[in-house]
């Protein structure tokens, strides 16, 4: 999951990225509402945290815009100012909740967790491809009833391949969906990501689950029944 932090208070929005990028999100920051709405205009974001007081452009204004340009992510608005006023005001711009600042990170986890699930599709807990099963609450894998020990960047390839189970998903798919903004588009990361991942899953294992498609891609299913055993 992508989430977009829209904070000009520099501790604040370095203690939300450390906090998110532990529960393996992967994040990016804006510290104004130009930039903010710049980046969530051009970049496909799950959710983005956006407060309200910001230089440029408020809070207000940078979700109004980003609804009008049919901007779909989740919104969880973040406010020094409790009042019903201010509330209903996000609310009908298009906030999907409101954290009123000062707050506790395991709430706002939660809140994050919660509009998360509200899409149809991230409605799940766990994910499941023939023996492999994936835990998104508890960040756990499991092949054959064996638990695998997975990096940050493995797990989140992993979860976005069996979200897209038996579709080819591009190196550009993955940059965008797993890395931050300043991925390099000429690395081999993605390609050693999967390489590594790839090792830890089929080790032990009859056939291999991620297959590479040549000049697309990469797939995940469930494996031949007829490719040979890994030792």
């Amino acid at each position: 999951m992508r989430i977009l932090i829209v904070e000009d208070e520099r501790k604040v929005a370095r203690f939300l990225e450390h906090g998110l990028r532990e529960e393996l999100f992967t994040v990016d920051v804006a510290q104004d509402g130009e930039e903010g709405l710049y980046r969530a205009r051009e970049f496909p974001y799950d959710l983005l945290i956006l407060d309200v007081l910001l230089p440029k452009l408020d809070g207000l204004q940078v979700l109004r815009a980003y609804r009008a340009s049919q901007g779909r992510a989740r919104v969880l608005m973040l406010t020094a100012r409790d009042t019903v006023d201010d509330r209903v005001a996000g609310l009908d711009a298009g906030a999907d909740d409101y954290l009123v600042k000062p707050f506790a990170f395991a709430e706002l986890l939660a809140r994050v967790r919660a509009l998360l699930r509200r899409d149809a599709r991230d409605n799940v807990v766990h994910l499941e491809v023939h023996d492999l099963r994936l835990d998104l609450r508890t960040r756990k894998v499991h092949r054959g009833g064996q638990p695998i020990t997975l990096s940050t960047r493995e797990f989140g390839v992993l979860a976005y391949l069996m979200r897209h189970v038996g579709e080819v998903v591009t190196r550009t798919q993955l940059a965008e969906h797993v890395w931050e903004e300043q991925f390099d588009p000429h690395s081999n990361v993605i390609d050693v990501t999967v390489y590594h991942l790839r090792e830890k899953l089929d080790r032990g294992f009859d056939g291999r689950l991620i297959q590479t498609i040549r000049g697309s891609g990469y797939q995940l299913a469930p494996p031949d029944p007829a490719a040979p055993r890994r030792a």
